[in-house]
């Protein structure tokens, strides 16, 4: 009982050795996520029409190297994550000014920074880093203090000044999930609603102006055609009613492994990134995005679980924070091939085809996973930009 109790103590202390905080993470979340990412490499493998290259291989390999720094990030002491949470940031928004300055253009759009292995989207990385930023400054605030109008100027500041430089990439797929992460942050944190009922009014306001003055023509014809796609079938809205018409053929079961009409004669779009979920529903039919869909549930109950069993307010908002971005990820993907909401560049999380988005939510995964191994450590209260 006496070697319990002095392991308790370090545990809250944080004072474990890499041996202890290897047995203390959840491996079986590990699994989960290793499920998760075997649909999206034979997903690419039939996208590629049964080749592992040029999606399924490269993917695998940054898999491998996710895994890496999932398992690397977890065995970070938590405090040093919140000591360098800003740091972190503030790199992210100078790489966000470079991409504005600098950046490789690809599709039309200004996103990336080309580093010879890899193409960098450093907006990928402000959705954790915006996170660990929001989660560092509510930290150990007094429920009186994050009730204080005045105290929400810096949070709502590190929330809106990287997102405009996000949108213009333009990259508003990103920018919103930043915008409704960083929301559910806010509430978790304590702020009232009547607070986002007033920053709603004034976006509700703003939308006319935001619809005729910042939107690219090509983003107002995806809402148009989100209203009406049958009135551009062979333009704007070919996208979406393609998807549509792979989703319906796919039936209950599916049409099988690399059997799916519309994505293998080439009529469905972007089949190995945006609408990889649509090419699964064809060849697996519902069943088979079901299966997917409770995986990615499985993955939520253990994030949420974690941010609950955290004893400190720093690893519950990251937790929660993160978890919430890994929900928006999927939904908003989901919901857009299936043209529930317009389309906008969300990649399926461990399944569309990506480098820097694989690399970034094995990132969120490892930050996750730190606050489950840290989850009793003692952490001083700290709150807004003090003790850098």
């Amino acid at each position: 009982m006496k070697d319990l109790g002095f392991m308790s103590s370090r545990l809250r202390r944080g004072e474990m050795s890499f041996h202890e905080k290897l047995w203390q993470m959840s491996w079986s979340l590990v699994f989960w996520i290793a499920c998760i990412f075997a649909i999206g490499f034979a997903m690419l493998y039939s996208a590629a029409n049964g080749s592992v290259m040029p999606w399924a291989e490269p993917q695998l390999a940054r898999f491998i190297v996710g895994l890496g720094i999932l398992v690397g990030v977890a065995m970070i002491d938590i405090r040093i994550l919140m000591r360098y949470a800003y740091v972190f940031y503030f790199a992210v928004m100078l790489l966000l000014i470079v991409v504005e300055l600098r950046g490789a253009i690809g599709g039309g759009a200004r996103r990336w920074i080309d580093l010879g292995i890899i193409n960098l989207q450093p907006s990928e990385l402000m959705k954790p880093a915006i996170v660990l930023a929001l989660a560092r400054y509510f930290h150990g605030l007094g429920i009186e203090e994050v009730g204080s109008p005045l105290s929400l100027l810096v949070p709502l500041a590190l929330v809106f000044v990287p997102v405009p430089l996000i949108a213009i990439q333009p990259d508003l797929g990103t920018a919103l999930v930043i915008v409704m992460a960083s929301a559910g942050l806010f509430f978790m944190a304590g702020v009232r609603i009547w607070k986002f009922l007033a920053v709603g009014a004034l976006g509700v306001i703003a939308l006319p102006v935001a619809y005729y003055k910042v939107l690219h023509d090509y983003q107002r014809d995806r809402i148009r055609t989100f209203l009406n796609p049958e009135s551009d079938p062979l333009g704007a809205g070919y996208h979406i009613l393609q998807s549509k018409i792979a989703l319906g053929s796919g039936g209950l079961f599916g049409k099988g492994f690399m059997a799916g009409t519309q994505s293998h004669l080439n009529f469905l779009p972007e089949r190995q990134t945006d609408f990889i979920f649509t090419m699964l529903a064809e060849e697996f039919g519902m069943i088979g995005g079901l299966i997917l869909l409770s995986l990615y549930c499985v993955v939520l109950i253990y994030g949420y679980a974690i941010a609950f069993r955290c004893r400190h307010q720093f690893g519950r908002l990251v937790a929660m924070g993160l978890t919430t971005t890994f929900f928006l990820y999927f939904f908003i993907n989901i919901a857009m091939v299936m043209g529930l909401i317009p389309v906008v560049g969300v990649p399926l999380p461990m399944i569309s085809y990506g480098g820097t988005a694989l690399l970034t939510l094995m990132l969120c995964m490892g930050l996750l996973m730190n606050v489950f191994v840290h989850r009793d450590v003692q952490m001083a209260a700290r709150g807004g930009f003090g003790d850098f």
